[in-house]
Order: C-alpha cells, then sequence, then structure tokens
C-alpha cells in the first residue's frame, strides 16, 4: 500500500527540511516566471479569479530562486537518480544552465505533446518540455520510449494540471515500486496520483489550501495512506 506526505510550504523551505539523500525521484512543475509575461500580453490562459498579473491558484515562482530550488533538489535526491523539470521554451535557456551549476547532468529536453493547440499568436502552442536531468548514473527502465511524448491536455481542470499520464511515463522510466516521488511543487497532485497507482510512495507541498484540498482528496481515492497511518498499519502487524 502506497503511502504519502502532504504540506503546505515554500517549496524551497520544504525541501530544506527534507533529509539528504532520501528520495529516489523528483518530478515537479514550478509555475515560471514567463507565464507572467505571456498572461500580461493574453498569449495564455488568465486563470480564473486572476487578479491583474497574480492570480488566486499559485504564485510565479522567480527564476532567480532557480539556484536554491535546484541545490536543494540535488542535495534531497539519492545517488543515480532521476530529476523532471516541467518548462516553456523560454524558462528552459535559463533552467538548463542552473541544473547543471547545481551538478546535475543534462541529457535533453523531453517534448509533450499535447495533440491539441493552445494559446498564443505566433505558432500558437501545442508542446512543453520536460528538462530531463541526472545525479550519478541511473538506466532507463526502456530505452525504447521515445522523446516525444504524446499525452493529450487536461481540459477542464486545476490550472495547468498535467495529465496523470504523462507523469506515469516518467515515474516508471526512473523509479522502481517502493521508491519514494516526490513534487515540490504540487498543484493538483497529479504527480502524486501516478506515483500511488505504480506503488510508489509520494510526498509534496504547495502553498494552496485548494491545490492540498484536491491532492488529499485524489490520493485517498487512489487507496493512498497517510504517512502516520501507514506507519501505525505496520506497527500493528508487527505486533500481531
Amino acid at each position: 500500500m502506497s503511502s504519502y506526505r502532504l504540506s503546505q510550504s515554500d517549496a524551497v523551505e520544504w525541501l530544506r527540511a527534507q533529509p539528504s539523500a532520501s528520495v529516489d525521484l523528483v518530478i515537479t512543475d514550478p509555475a515560471y516566471e514567463s507565464l507572467e509575461k505571456h498572461r500580461a500580453i493574453g498569449t495564455t490562459t488568465r486563470l480564473k479569479r486572476s487578479k491583474g498579473s497574480s492570480n488566486h491558484w499559485f504564485q510565479i515562482f522567480p527564476n532567480a530562486r532557480f539556484p536554491e530550488l535546484f541545490s536543494e533538489v540535488w542535495r534531497v535526491l539519492k545517488r543515480d537518480a532521476h530529476f523532471y523539470l516541467f518548462c516553456d521554451p523560454e524558462t528552459m535557456f535559463i533552467a538548463k544552465p542552473l541544473a547543471e551549476a547545481a551538478g546535475f547532468r543534462f541529457w535533453k529536453p523531453i517534448v509533450w505533446d499535447k495533440l491539441h493547440i493552445g494559446m498564443g499568436y505566433h505558432y500558437r502552442s501545442r508542446y512543453e518540455f520536460i528538462l530531463f536531468f541526472e545525479k550519478g548514473r541511473r538506466r532507463l527502465s526502456d530505452l525504447g520510449v521515445a522523446d516525444v511524448l504524446p499525452v493529450p491536455r487536461v481540459y477542464r481542470g486545476y490550472p495547468a494540471e498535467k495529465p496523470t499520464a504523462l507523469s506515469e511515463v516518467l515515474i516508471r522510466q526512473s523509479s522502481e515500486p517502493g521508491d519514494v516521488v516526490v513534487d515540490p511543487f504540487l498543484g493538483s497532485g497529479s504527480v502524486g496520483v501516478a506515483a500511488v497507482r505504480l506503488g510508489r510512495d509520494f510526498r509534496g507541498t504547495d502553498l494552496c489550501d485548494e491545490a492540498l484540498a484536491i491532492s488529499e482528496a485524489r490520493l485517498r481515492a487512489e487507496g493512498a495512506v497517510p504517512e502516520a497511518a501507514e506507519e501505525t498499519s505496520v506497527r500493528m502487524a508487527q505486533s500481531g
């Protein structure tokens, strides 16, 4: 039975509180800074309940904080582990060298093909990048998987929600059952749902009340149990 632990905290501060070399895989999707620029000129969705350049759903994670984020991701990951970062083409050129400076080896951008075009003026957007980084050396589970992943986007879901099927590909490729998967920008919990469906444990954090409530409900619906409940169950089984 998979367990989960959720927290309401700043991503970097939460990672700082985690033990070193305690995580098998990190998959995450920060609300990157370029979203604000695109939203200001109307080339991306204006999120429900937004107010000017800010919004009710999530806070923008500034590019200036990438070095501390990548440093903490590197620290909490075990040796021979992978790190996947969702981003747009503009953010890729900023994030890649900063992650390399933190120690990661960059393999390539994986293309998420959303199958249908989205917002924009100049060649409307149909794809997003997933930057593939490595700490140490780890073999992918299936070397036959292509670097373009065709998975339909989520319609009418949580803002910027990623399909669970997409995270499942990454989790299968870069972890084993029983491993710990982490997402420090939790959102709707799609990474966590994918993790528990595949028999992994999940840890995540977000600042938004609604994100935590949605994620908790989704994880429980998948049969995952809170970490404390899992520990109690194991102790009872051992004593019996």
